[in-house]
């Protein structure tokens, strides 16, 4: 069942980042096991799913499941900082720059951007592969990705037009997507074969993500999801639902999944469980 099974990688995940964390001493290691607590683990779900689908061993499988968590909480750290998106709750917690102060917030978010680079370079693969991995999550993760998709959506926010919805995918597509695209892909990649099927699949899940996102924004409750909601609606700010209508957002969510499950046609029954994954991400309540 996919609710055991996200359940059981989440606790071997968090067990492997403990253990990672466990020399941080002081004030910024506790503000880094803050950061990496809870969450859905989904991206750990991908890496460990799509490693186990090309007979990938656990433990290294485990090293890029921390890494990923890590690399996104360092994300979620930062953006939630005043001088962004100036959030006070993550996770049902407060976040870091509210429970400690911005300048720990800032090292907390570094420190953890750094551990993920450390977990991939320690992890027990050939050396081609390890380079492979951690170059991939250098371009997904900085101003290729992630970074750059920060920067479009803080420039949307004062841009005298709302984006349209090419700009908003082209948007989310780095912003939220990058990483859950190379989640998807690290599985493959540590196994040496081509990702091309994995990164399909991740490109319209990760879109998928987003929509049920912006779906969650409007209808969500916040004390299931754990966070502030209703401030894009509030703010004016372009999102999928305030360009395609709420019906609309969840024809498309839907639509993507089912091409992100035909993208894993090659892998036949076995990848059950990824597309389990994609049906989760727009059922979900959090």
């Amino acid at each position: 069942m996919f609710e055991t099974r996200i359940a059981d990688v989440a606790t071997a995940v968090s067990a492997r980042l403990d253990a990672a964390l466990e020399p941080m001493a002081g004030q910024i290691g506790a503000a880094m096991r803050h950061a990496t607590d809870g969450g859905k683990r989904l991206r750990a779900f991908l890496v460990v799913e799509g490693a186990g689908l090309h007979g990938v061993d656990p433990a290294p499988a485990l090293d890029a499941a921390a890494a990923i968590e890590a690399m996104h909480a360092y994300s979620l750290v930062h953006d939630d900082l005043p001088c962004m998106d100036d959030d006070d709750l993550r996770r049902g917690q407060p976040t870091v720059h509210v429970k400690w102060d911005e300048a720990t917030a800032v090292l907390v978010g570094d420190a953890l951007q750094t551990l993920a680079f450390d977990l991939l370079a320690h992890a027990n693969l050939p050396a081609d592969r390890v380079v492979t991995l951690t170059a991939s999550m250098a371009r997904a993760a900085g101003g290729l990705g992630m970074v750059q998709g920060q920067a479009m959506d803080i420039a949307a926010e004062t841009a005298e037009t709302p984006l349209t919805l090419l700009q908003i995918t082209e948007l989310q597509a780095k912003k939220t997507g990058a990483l859950i695209e190379w989640s998807a892909q690290s599985g493959p990649i540590m196994a040496g074969a081509d990702p091309a099927a994995m990164g399909h699949y991740a490109r319209a899940l990760g879109l998928a993500f987003q929509i049920a996102d912006d779906i969650l924004d409007i209808e969500g409750d916040e004390a299931r999801t754990g966070k502030r909601l209703r401030k894009d609606d509030e703010a004016g700010k372009a999102t999928f639902v305030s360009l395609l209508g709420l019906d609309g957002a969840k024809a498309e969510a839907k639509r993507l999944v089912t091409e992100a499950c035909d993208a894993l046609a090659p892998y036949g029954d076995a990848a059950e469980s990824l597309r389990d994954a994609a049906r989760f991400v727009i059922a979900r309540q959090s």
